[in-house]
């Protein structure tokens, strides 16, 4: 059962950095169609979930996936909102939420040890 768990936290995290460096491309490859616009920026979020969830799938404490989830999404989208030019009325409260989420998620993993 180990391994299965190695083989599916790897696969996914692989998954997760492929959709994070070359979204376009693994759209093209899944499903048929390139991605642009507004759907790179939702398949990185979910290349960031993905990595995540195989952080957290990996022998080891589950809290320290979520933490990773949280600090990545909190700078992916804090530098979406600085460089790219796209910011809904959500997209500051999101990156506020995420960053006190981090350092909740942070302090637990520093008191856990």
């Amino acid at each position: 059962m180990k391994k299965l768990l190695v083989l599916a936290a790897v696969s996914e995290a692989a998954t997760g950095l492929a959709l994070l460096l070359v979204p376009s491309l693994v759209g093209q490859l899944l499903l048929g169609a390139e991605l642009t616009g507004i759907a790179v920026t939702v398949a990185r979020v979910a290349g960031i979930a993905l990595i995540a969830l195989g952080v957290a799938c990996w022998p080891g404490p589950p809290l320290i996936g979520m933490l990773t989830y949280s600090a990545a999404v909190t700078l992916y989208l804090a530098y979406v909102g600085f460089a790219g030019g796209m910011t809904g009325i959500l997209l500051w409260p999101a990156v506020g939420l995420h960053v006190i989420l981090t350092v909740l998620l942070a302090r637990a993993a520093l008191s856990a040890k």
